[in-house]
């Protein structure tokens, strides 16, 4: 269930920078961290690409998992996202930019402790609409029988999170780590790093992967003997002239900022890649073996629950009370006339959302042919509706919005539920699925009748500036 809590949506007060190399990449790059507005979650944009495209921190995005989440949109790429994301959920800000001149943010020191400071050193800013956030009522579990990995969420007062490790090895066996509210990220879980085995590290440098690792951003558990060839491997690739083992079985002269701080790193990276749903949880997840993959296919099926309980939360309206629009202030904004304004009055509009209603009677001009002896509103019709719906959700953003037209560029994912006929009172609910950019506007509209759900669509507009 999705509910509205009495805390303010935030963002950061000012913009904050870093500068790092990326871990795999091994490339310079800066990351600065910009103010955003309500209800735009955590975006990352590409100042190096042309035209600076965005990509939304959003689990359909996901397109590798192995070793860090990669998110890829219109062939543009973000690389081990999960430890950025992580310090935003962590310190509870809601909406941020995240700017950057490389494909991967800088690893800095393998956890989330230095975007954390940079977050706090910026400042945290409350906003003017409320925060939402799914509140968990039944138990929701995922198992990859493969691995063994699984993850549970249940009902819990707030959002907490236990993971528990087991890496079958005698250096690194099973490990937990809990937190009972995201208050205790910054000092629990936000400094602890990044860790890997040795033949890992072996594979990965194989690969041509780890360019910029060093032994100050990534914990190395030694699970193997150390050949003389590999060690020649590790010092060129860290740029060490000595390699050792540390009686704690960790390579080099790392020193541990927890025993646990392996199972502590994996909740963090839990929350980052969680992040992905894009909506706020009030409940208990707990992990055992998590990674990557795991924690983003849990993300992706907590989404899909999610949206399919928006659709049947259906809006409460009071009939009998007042609209904050009729058909002639309905008029004023779209350019539609009867017969074919289909939308009679509106109860809710704010920033991302509208809500109204159609009433169906049986002297509308489509039931004189639409199957007249047994008339059902057209699916057409109720499409056209709910895009009615959209053209007011985005007109009402715009000034003399009479100067302006609202075309369809795309209806996707059209579902018909149940029938409409004579005498049934539709409700629309129309609600943004992203920032209204350049002049396309992405949107889901739900229709319902009855008491259930009668169709769904997501629908792209274009708005153009009348000639």
């Amino acid at each position: 269930m999705i509910t509205t809590t009495k805390h303010n949506q935030t963002t950061i007060s000012k913009k904050v920078s870093l500068d790092g190399v990326g871990l795999h990449t091994g490339k310079d790059v800066k990351l600065t961290f910009y103010p955003s507005k309500s209800n735009t979650g955590y975006v990352f944009k590409r100042i190096d690409l042309e035209g600076e495209p965005i990509v939304e921190a959003d689990i359909n995005f996901v397109t590798n998992t192995e070793r860090g989440t990669c998110l890829n949109k219109n062939n543009v790429t973000i690389q081990t996202c999960e430890h950025v994301l992580a310090s935003l959920v962590g310190l509870q800000i809601d909406n941020a930019l995240i700017e950057l001149n490389a494909s991967e943010p800088p690893i800095m020191d393998g956890s989330s402790k230095y975007f954390v400071e940079a977050l706090e050193k910026a400042g945290i800013q409350e906003l003017e609409a409320k925060r939402k956030e799914f509140v968990v009522k039944n138990v929701i579990s995922l198992r990859d029988e493969n691995s063994g990995s699984e993850i549970t969420i249940i009902p819990s007062d707030e959002y907490q999170l236990t993971t528990m490790v087991d890496f079958g090895t005698k250096i690194l066996g099973t490990q937990n780590a809990s937190i009972a509210s995201l208050s205790d990220f910054k000092n629990d879980i936000s400094s602890c790093r990044t860790f890997s085995f040795l033949h890992e590290i072996e594979m990965l440098l194989n690969k041509g992967l780890i360019k910029g690792g060093d032994l100050n951003n990534a914990i190395v558990y030694v699970d193997k003997p150390l050949s003389n060839s590999t060690m020649e491997k590790l010092k060129k690739a860290f740029n060490k002239d000595k390699i050792k083992v540390k009686s704690n079985g960790i390579l080099d002269n790392l020193t541990l900022h927890y025993t646990n701080e392996a199972a502590r790193h994996k909740l963090l990276d839990v929350i980052g890649d969680l992040a992905l749903i894009g909506t706020k949880l009030r409940g208990k997840v707990i992990a055992i073996k998590p990674g990557h993959y795991i924690n983003t296919k849990f993300s992706k099926k907590m989404k899909d629950i999610i949206r399919n309980s928006k659709k049947n939360d259906i809006p409460e309206i009071n009939i009998s009370s007042k609209p904050i629009m009729d058909t002639t202030k309905i008029m004023e904004i779209l350019p539609h006339r009867p017969p074919f304004l289909f939308i009679d009055k509106i109860y809710e509009l704010n920033d991302d959302m509208v809500i109204g209603v159609k009433n169906v009677t049986i002297d509308e001009d489509f039931f004189k042919g639409h199957f007249p002896d047994y008339p059902v509103m057209p699916g057409v019709i109720i499409i056209e509706a709910m895009a009615q719906m959209g053209g007011i959700l985005v007109m009402s953003k715009l000034d003399n919005p009479q100067n302006y037209l609202t075309f369809f560029a795309k209806i996707d994912k059209v579902r018909f539920r149940n029938k409409v006929h004579p005498g049934d009172t539709i409700i629309f609910k129309c609600s943004l699925l992203g920032p209204f950019r350049r002049g396309i506007c992405h949107m889901q509209g739900l229709a319902y009748a009855n008491g259930k759900l009668c169709a769904e669509a997501e629908l792209t507009a274009q708005i153009t500036k009348v000639k």
